[in-house]
């Protein structure tokens, strides 16, 4: 069943991210392991940037300043721009400009004038080492034909646009103008020929346009005559032909229909006024006249509306006869003669104003009718004027649009024609928006190219980056073992110990002195003899100390077998003692002895590597020699049979060996071979010719059978056998070998191969007893160790000992 792995299993089991601690830590053994490689880097880096320096040509720059202000000439202007003179320039004008100041129309006729293409500081490259080789690798590849007068010139733009720089300062209007050339006079002078240049560009490109403008507005200004006079033509064409006339702005027929409807109005008033009286006159006729009151208020209506003198006069007659009645009539009686008098008058004074009404409303009646007349000649005539005035309105249509048609062209005629003016005054106007402000001067120091200070100093920023990633690079192609942890980490055992490397001559010199380890404590600096320490048995009983093997007789048969090793590299732990290399050994013996009381049985090392030359043999003949020198009873055994290098290396006279006692040609009591001082015993691998079965002459019965009787005689039984990667013997010891010794050259052998080797040699694996860091550089091994432990080991091991 599956198992189902919670949120917290997998943050458990995810790897931790490095803290700042480690990281720092990482970084400082980085730059330790390869500090001789970054400070080449660096060293490099600075010496080419140095070598840039004194070989690259010196440069000057000029500079010039242009600023663009388009209020400048403002008052000689004759007309405001559009958009408003307080309106500031757009930015992107002003990066126009700047594009504008680069251009091959600029560069062209600063080259002309100031003849740039002729002058031999100018198309000089300055004779740097940069381009001198650039210039000998393009004869090289190109033809020696003389170049043409475009090619010239296409090259003299080409440094031009390499020299010039053009800069706008901020968000300002004012841009910067600079030059670099070889010659500070020429820098200055071709800076201000360009502000020069621009600014003459810009004052003919303006002439230009308005010469243009002009010759273009001047062609369109009579094309817009022609056009406004057709149109105002077709207008007073089609007023005649409409009869239509204005009088003061107004068409006559419209001033007519104003009039006669005034008139028409008059006339209605009229008619209703003289109507209305006629109709009172008439009701008053109309009315009882005996009633003396009702005449009276009748009357007086009709005088003061008709305001008739004769009418009024008769009433107020009748009104004081009527008094005089009244007060008569009163005093003497209605019968009096005088008030019946009074009477008769009073009637005589009706009937005369009846009649005066009637003479009025005939009067009224005549007015009447002439109103009724003039009111209908009015209307005659408003109707008459009317149908005309329909007739006029219907072509009035048609007059307006042709003469808006022709307002619109004699008002764009006038606006063209007041363009044209404009046009042609500007162009006697020198007007520009640009202004120099200051001017690239050729006495003052301006040398800007190269730059020392900043050469070097990006020479040393980018030369440690460098160095930095040439360091990464190489520590993470380095895949070679360098430390004690690396050989835990990789291989998955106990690193026993880290050897030095010895030198040959080293070696000899301490052997030249008899075999007396050389004492280097305090002021003692002479060698002393050496003392042998006593020996001890497998069961803890002394043993002669030049005793040999049981079933031996040194002293009379083995005198033509003894070893002569004084100048051999793995004697080095006899001859010297005291030294880091036999300390090493020391420490390899004491692993061995504690596994042999842990684990039982560990009688036979077998010590092997991944690849040949790693020193194997070397470190077993040492390893031996310690072994011997402690007291206990020590074999050696040549175990590679392809290459027995031991052998060849120990007893070159050897004619017998491995190889015949195994196969039954001799007994391994006569073909051993003993160290004199030491009493080790060496068995050596003679061989005559190459031997191809070899691994099946290891796995064999008779090898077992021998090394069930080695067992037996000796205390330890070291084996050198053959590497790992060329060949399969090692894994046809699996009977012979109780722990294996894996040798690993320091800073040669291959992590990679050392894992595989071990992957397809499981026995060596699985009995593993360590691994042992051969031909150390210990002050080397000091950089790649994170700690510093082979350092201090190697620092502090001189109060105990000496090294080498």
């Amino acid at each position: 069943m599956l198992q189902k792995i919670t949120s917290r299993e997998i943050e458990t089991t995810a790897p931790e991210a490095p803290s700042l601690e480690q990281t720092i830590s990482s970084a400082l053994a980085l730059v330790s392991r390869q500090y001789p490689v970054m400070i080449f880097t660096l060293l490099l880096c600075i010496c080419l940037a140095g070598v840039y320096v004194f070989t690259a040509p010196k440069r000057y720059t000029g500079t010039a300043i242009l600023m663009i202000d388009s209020r400048k000439m403002q008052g000689l202007q004759t007309q405001a721009p559009a958009t408003g003179a307080d309106n500031p320039i757009d930015s992107a004008m002003v990066d126009s400009q700047v594009e504008l100041l680069k251009s091959e129309a600029i560069a062209s006729k600063v080259i002309k004038d100031l003849k740039l293409a002729e002058s031999a500081d100018f198309m000089s490259d300055g004779g740097g080492l940069l381009s001198s080789i650039s210039n000998a690798i393009t004869r090289i590849f190109s033809e020696s034909t003389p170049p043409t007068e475009e090619q010239i010139l296409r090259a003299a733009l080409a440094r031009f646009a390499n020299g010039l720089s053009i800069k706008r300062v901020g968000v300002s209007y004012v841009i910067e103008i600079s030059f670099q050339a070889l010659s500070q006079d020429l820098a200055a002078r071709i800076a201000n020929a360009v502000a020069d240049g621009y600014i003459v560009d810009s004052l003919e490109s303006k002439y230009q346009a308005s010469r243009r403008a002009a010759v273009w507005l001047q062609d369109r200004l009579k094309e817009l005559r022609s056009q406004a006079s057709s149109a105002e033509r077709t207008v007073a064409d089609f007023k005649a032909k409409n009869n239509i006339v204005d009088a003061g702005g107004r068409l006559l027929t419209e001033q007519q229909l104003a009039e006669i409807n005034t008139s028409l109005t008059t006339a209605r008033s009229q008619r209703a006024e003289a109507q209305a009286k006629l109709e009172r006159i008439t009701a008053i006729l109309n009315a009882d006249t005996e009633d003396s009151k009702v005449i009276l208020n009748e009357l007086a209506t009709v005088s003061e509306t008709m305001a008739n003198p004769v009418i009024t006069k008769l009433r107020q007659t009748y009104l004081e006869y009527a008094a005089k009645q009244a007060d008569w009539s009163n005093r003497y009686g209605s019968t009096h003669l005088a008030v019946v008098n009074l009477r008769n008058q009073m009637r005589e004074i009706r009937r005369s104003i009846i009649d005066e009404l009637r003479r009025t409303a005939e009067v009224y009646k005549s007015d009447l009718e002439i109103a009724k007349a003039r009111e209908e000649s009015s209307q005659k005539s408003l109707n008459d004027t009317i149908a005309v005035s329909n007739n006029t309105s219907q072509a009035q249509i048609i007059l307006r649009d042709l003469e808006s048609n022709a307002q619109s062209a004699r008002a764009l005629s006038d606006n063209f024609l007041q363009l044209y003016m404009v046009s042609v005054q500007q162009q006697s106007f020198p007007v520009t928006e640009a202004r120099v402000i200051s001017q690239a001067a050729s006495t003052l120091p301006n040398k800007t190219s190269p730059r020392t200070t900043l050469i070097l100093l990006a020479a040393i920023v980018g030369g440690s980056i460098l160095a930095a990633l040439v360091a990464i690079l190489l520590d993470m192609m380095d895949r070679v073992f360098r430390t004690v942890s690396q050989v835990e980490q990789f291989v998955d055992t106990r690193c026993l110990a880290s050897i030095p490397v010895i030198e040959q001559g080293a070696v000899k010199a301490i052997s030249a002195e008899s075999g007396k380890a050389a004492w280097r404590f305090g002021k003692r600096d002479k060698p002393k003899p050496q003392q042998a320490p006593p020996r001890y048995g497998a069961s803890g009983t002394t043993l002669p100390l030049h005793g040999s093997a049981p079933g031996f007789s040194h002293q009379q048969s083995h005198r033509d077998r003894l070893l002569s090793t004084e100048e051999s590299v793995g004697r080095h732990v006899i001859n010297a003692p005291f030294s880091r290399f036999a300390e090493g050994f020391r420490s390899i013996k004491l692993a061995s002895d504690f596994a042999n009381f842990s684990a039982g049985s560990n009688k036979v090392l077998g010590i092997t590597s991944a690849l040949p030359n790693e020193g194997k043999s070397t470190v077993s003949e040492a390893l031996a020699q310690t072994l011997a020198q402690s007291g206990c009873r020590t074999l050696l055994i040549d175990g590679d049979i392809r290459n027995p290098s031991l052998t060849a290396r120990l007893t070159p006279a050897a004619q017998d060996g491995l190889i015949h006692v195994v196969i039954g040609q001799a007994d391994w009591r006569n073909v051993v071979w003993i160290d004199p001082q030491t009493n080790l015993h060496f068995l050596p691998c003679a061989i005559t010719s190459r031997f191809s079965n070899s691994s099946d002459l290891l796995a064999s019965q008779q090898m077992e059978d021998l090394f069930q009787q080695l067992r037996q005689h000796f205390d330890r039984i070291v084996l050198d056998l053959s590497p790992l990667a060329p060949v399969v013997d090692v894994r046809a010891t699996r009977g012979l070998a109780d722990s294996y010794i894996l040798v690993i050259e320091w800073a040669k052998s291959k992590i990679d191969i050392v894992e595989r080797v071990l992957g397809e040699t499981p026995v060596v694996r699985e009995r593993m007893l360590g691994a042992v860091l051969n031909k150390v550089n210990v002050s080397v091994m000091s950089r790649y160790d994170t700690y510093g432990a082979a350092y201090y080991r190697n620092r502090y091991y001189k109060r105990y000992g000496y090294v080498d």
